[in-house]
């Protein structure tokens, strides 16, 4: 008697698939964080704010948002931000900047990650997109004045585990990448990015912002 190999349902072939990758890309955070940019997985959600506070109905109380910036070994940037911290409310936009330099002699590409802490308060916290995640270049001597719109959810507040967090650290770390010619044509120009970005902040009466944090479990 022949024996027929019996087919996979496409259903249960479409959801294996799915498993087997999004396994793949927990185990490579570059992999992970594309995946969740295109499918909204993990809490990589976009949403449209109101940047004027008046906007934005009743307020959560006061936090204290902390700003750390740290750079690679042999970056040869300087890297700091232009404020240690604000004060601001949750729920609200607060507008904040981060100053990078070359301080070599020859152009350097970077790349920035950031996070923030405790890890609780991250799945809270939203921002607008900024510099991180993609290859940024300066040349010698240049540097940029890089803004972040940033506010922190209203859900926050009914968490049982972050309700009480009124003190919170946004970290970035930059980090050097290939600099030859063709990673130096390819990288965004930092200081243009920047300036573009601000200029556009000054007339915006809303901003789309991003959370690339997963609940913690």
């Amino acid at each position: 008697m022949k024996i027929v190999p019996r087919s996979i349902p496409p259903v249960a072939l479409s959801l294996t698939l799915l498993a087997i990758a999004t396994t793949a890309v927990v185990y490579s955070p570059t992999l992970y964080r594309m995946f969740c940019e295109a499918t909204g997985y993990g809490g990589t959600v976009s949403v449209t704010k109101a940047l004027k506070p008046e906007q934005n109905g009743n307020v959560g109380p006061e936090v204290a948002v902390r700003f750390d910036a740290n750079i690679s070994p042999g970056l040869g940037w300087e890297f700091e931000p232009e404020q240690r911290q604000v004060k601001t409310h949750i729920g609200v936009p607060t507008t904040v900047y981060y100053r990078a330099k070359n301080i070599s002699d020859h152009t350097i590409v970077g790349r920035a990650t950031y996070n923030v802490t405790p890890d609780s308060a991250g799945y809270y916290f939203n921002k607008t997109e900024c510099f991180c995640f993609t290859e940024q270049k300066l040349e010698p001597g240049e540097s940029a004045d890089m803004p972040i719109v940033f506010f922190l959810d209203q859900e926050m507040m009914e968490d049982i585990d972050t309700k009480s967090i009124r003190t919170i650290t946004l970290s970035y770390t930059f980090f050097r990448q290939d600099s030859d010619e063709e990673a130096i044509a390819a990288a965004k120009p930092l200081r243009e990015e920047s300036e573009a970005r601000a200029k556009a902040l000054e007339t915006a009466e809303t901003a789309e912002f991003s959370n690339h944090t997963l609940r913690p479990q």
